[in-house]
């Protein structure tokens, strides 16, 4: 801003393993929202190096990036991002858009992906007939109807009750079980719980880095 630079990550370095269940908390403007653009391959680093899959994405082209999110990536977000005039399995089909598939495949791979979210029964609802839980499972059958390796979940619970949340975490606990690497943000310790893993950012820093009771990292402190 201006002449003045303020780095919203600093000296961060840590690695998320395949099959990890990692919730990332923290205070706004602690950096765990650009943390989280970076692990998705929205944001590149303005020094340092990030590794996604194995690639540095600081040399990657957008074309590029933009496949790496779409084969590598799943992306569920608080307000669900649900198109609302168009029922489940075409909400689902939306990042296969980007592929080579033809219609037939794409409706197969939609109608499995809200099979295994639970919604076999909704398919052919559009949002506003669908319950704000139902609605985040659609949003999750979309996430996962590329087979990625990793889902990246933004507040996922944040509009949802805390009965609905629950159940919702108990899909990413399920997900994960099947080997989905998950990566959560949320302010709320009750949702942190389900994960094995949680990282706290406070000043664009690591402060904390605990797998269940074991205080595995501290950085920058």
């Amino acid at each position: 801003m201006g002449n003045n630079v303020v780095p919203a990550l600093r000296g961060v370095d840590t690695q998320i393993q395949p099959g990890e269940f990692v919730a990332i908390m923290g205070p706004s403007g602690s950096g765990k929202s650009t943390f989280m653009n970076m692990v998705g391959a929205l944001d590149t680093p303005t020094s340092g190096r990030l590794e996604i899959a194995g690639r540095n994405i600081a040399e990657l082209d957008s074309d590029q990036l933009s496949a790496l999110r779409n084969q590598t990536l799943g992306f569920v977000f608080q307000q669900f991002m649900l198109l609302p005039r168009t029922n489940a399995v075409d909400n689902v089909q939306l990042p296969l858009m980007y592929t080579r598939m033809n219609a037939g495949e794409k409706d197969r791979r939609a109608r499995a992906a809200l099979e295994r979210v639970g919604l076999a029964e909704r398919m052919d609802h559009t949002p506003s007939q669908l319950s704000g839980g139902q609605q985040q499972r659609v949003a999750i059958a979309r996430a996962l109807v590329n087979d990625p390796s990793m889902i990246l979940a933004d507040e996922p619970t944040g509009a949802l009750d805390t009965a609905t949340a629950e159940d919702i975490m108990g899909l990413f606990t399920d997900l994960n079980r099947e080997g989905v690497t998950i990566v959560l943000v949320t302010h709320e310790e009750e949702i942190a719980a389900h994960a094995r893993r949680t990282i706290r950012f406070r000043d664009g820093r690591i402060i904390e880095d605990t797998a269940g009771s074991e205080l595995r990292a501290e950085t920058n402190t």
